[in-house]
């Protein structure tokens, strides 16, 4: 075969560069953007950018510690993506036991009870305040999400006693009502921030 060459034929692909006529075979396995594990990894990130909307710019102060460089979507994009979707069923969903509305590097707060009562939701939590990256001045932040998509969110100090306990005030909530619940710290001037824990409500 001589002269120019530019074209297809068979499984091959024929072009010229710098005078040369270049042969090449076409791959056989091409990806397909529409295979099921490429369908579910969209359908996925697209759970997680919902997730991220869904809390009403709590990331934007819950993830401190990222890189200068990242964006708050994007820590906690990486935060979830890999974990708390659930992909068992015929469609994913948000696993939100798994699912990080905070992340950092204080100690993650131990909830000791989760009730729903006339008032609201009360949530017992152990202080930790021994722990040397603890302190009584740190800000401790309940969030609910109802299955209305509604937000709610209570915020107050530590404390220094053994236990403590904060009410997300919502007169005649029931534990049915509540999507998900979640306990966060952050330092006092909001630098450091602790990973979320998931409360189960009774």
């Amino acid at each position: 075969m001589t002269g120019h060459m530019n074209g297809s034929m068979a499984n091959f692909n024929t072009y010229t560069r710098h005078g040369e006529n270049i042969i090449s075979s076409k791959a056989f396995d091409r990806k397909d953007a529409h295979s099921v594990s490429q369908i579910a990894q969209r359908a996925s990130f697209k759970l997680i950018v919902e997730a991220y909307h869904a809390f009403g710019g709590i990331p934007k102060t819950s993830f401190p510690e990222r890189l200068a460089t990242q964006s708050a979507f994007n820590a906690f994009i990486e935060a979830n993506l890999p974990t708390a979707v659930n992909k068992t069923g015929v469609v994913p969903v948000i696993d939100y036991s798994k699912l990080q509305i905070s992340k950092g590097t204080l100690p993650a707060v131990t909830v000791s009870s989760a009730t729903a009562g006339a008032s609201g939701i009360s949530l017992g939590y152990k202080t930790d305040v021994i722990l040397p990256d603890v302190s009584g001045t740190d800000q401790v932040t309940a969030v609910l999400r109802l299955k209305n998509g509604e937000l709610i969110a209570a915020r107050q100090v530590r404390g220094t006693l053994d236990t403590g306990s904060i009410l997300v005030g919502y007169a005649g909530i029931n534990a049915v009502d509540v999507e998900c619940c979640y306990l966060f710290v952050l330092n006092q001037d909001g630098s450091l921030a602790s990973d979320s824990t998931y409360a189960v409500i009774r």
